[in-house]
């Protein structure tokens, strides 16, 4: 909005950056934040953690890198490569494959499965929705996805970790729907993988807070103003539009409001509740080839779930642990009256633990889409450990807001260290 002309002031009731999404520095900060004793050792220096409240990897080719591009917040921030993506079978985490010669090698597949899976990614590479030739009989926009999965004689564990660990679906609710969606999913999976070999996902330096706080440098720079520790004691209304907001005496005026459903629990209704589990280790997660950052999936089916259970693990490597210590963070939809018992799989493997903390969060959405009263709220974070879905609400926020879109056409790769590494 500032790059784009606006007048913008962002007042932030914490007295810290990135509200849900902070990065929490020192370590000493996240114990009394969950009210728990300790550390009870030393933990290398306390600055040396900064752990995130909320589990997110950036897809390598994703939305959100293409808005930092696009907004060129990526001056602002180093990002490194996630070492691995893993996929939770049988009671045990595989290498999820996804080039041609992982899916020959793969133990997740038989041999015969494995050919077929390699002909399956050779057509989603190749795919282009307008040109029918690379289609193979296939009509994208009726065909549903599990047609697709038997056109290529595909069994029951393929279409797991394709749905879920590629396709980075909640649910398999996508298998009866038509299947041009699933298919570019997969491709951008494919897409950011290849980018730098090893997985596809990129995690920013210093954690997620540097993104909030990338964002709030690019604002001022082109006059945006920002305001920590500033409460907002009233929205002002006139005629059913928004003509301010009141914080400790002061007015601010203004035409629109973007927000959080903290700031308007009147204008949002609850949808459900996420888990997440910050989890201190001393050692990487076993059977992920001693990764230092990691992401496992365990899909619904395995864990006999309605929504799948993921894990993100990153280290000193990403400059937000001490040296020889590790952050694996835990999340999924709540789905019974006993939350932690429901990530039980996860916790095992990361086994054993020097520390936990527990949280559970009410996802909320809006109840209107803001266009009448130009009060404009994001969702809830949900469970998954990618920018995807937070995307789609962002974009949607903006196109609401200003009646265009985020055109992401000719973007440039993202300048990180990442990029630098694949280099060399």
């Amino acid at each position: 909005m500032s790059v784009n002309g606006k007048m913008v002031l962002h007042i932030d009731r914490n007295n810290y950056y990135g509200g849900e999404t902070a990065s929490i520095t020192p370590l000493e900060e996240l114990y009394r934040r969950f009210h728990v004793i300790g550390p009870p050792e030393p933990m290398g220096r306390g600055r040396e953690w900064n752990v995130d409240l909320v589990p997110k990897f950036l897809m390598a080719n994703g939305q959100l890198v293409k808005i930092l591009l696009y907004t060129e917040v990526t001056r602002y921030i180093d990002f490194k490569m996630v070492d691995g993506s893993y996929v939770y079978k049988s009671g045990r985490i595989h290498k999820v494959p996804c080039t041609e010669e992982e899916a020959l090698v793969s133990d997740l597949m038989g041999m015969f499965e494995k050919r077929r899976f390699r002909k399956f990614l050779l057509f989603v590479v190749n795919f282009n929705e307008h040109d029918v030739k690379t289609h193979q009989d296939i009509d994208p926009k009726r065909m549903t996805m599990r047609e697709v999965y038997r056109k290529f004689d595909l069994g029951p564990d393929v279409m797991s970790f394709t749905g879920h660990a590629l396709a980075l679906y909640r649910n398999d609710d996508y298998l009866d729907q038509p299947c041009l969606e699933t298919i570019n999913r997969v491709k951008l999976y494919y897409e950011s993988l290849v980018k730098y070999n090893k997985s596809p996902y990129l995690y920013p330096l210093y954690g997620l807070g540097e993104l909030t706080q990338g964002f709030a440098r690019l604002s001022a720079l082109y006059g945006g103003i920002y305001m920590l520790n500033k409460p907002i004691d009233e929205i002002l209304m006139e005629k059913g539009k928004v003509v301010g907001v009141r914080s400790e005496g002061e007015i601010a005026h203004c035409k629109q409001i973007i927000c959080d459903p903290s700031y308007v629990p009147d204008q949002v209704k609850k949808v459900g509740q996420v888990i997440r589990v910050i989890c201190i280790l001393s050692h990487p997660i076993r059977n992920t080839n001693e990764c230092t950052s990691c992401q496992i999936i365990i899909p619904q089916t395995q864990v006999n779930r309605k929504s799948d259970i993921y894990v993100c693990m990153v280290s000193c490597s990403h400059c937000v642990a001490s040296d020889g210590k590790y952050v694996a963070i835990i999340s999924t939809t709540v789905e019974t009256e006993n939350p932690e018992s429901e990530i039980q799989p996860a916790l095992e493997l990361l086994e054993p633990i020097d520390q936990k903390f527990v949280s559970i969060s009410n996802q909320y959405i809006p109840k209107h889409e803001g266009t009448k009263n130009q009060i404009f709220i994001s969702r809830s974070y949900d469970a998954t450990t990618h920018f995807e879905t937070t995307c789609d609400d962002i974009r949607g926020i903006f196109q609401r807001m200003t009646g265009a879109t985020l055109d992401f056409k000719d973007m440039l790769t993202v300048n990180s260290e990442a990029d630098q590494e694949d280099e060399h």
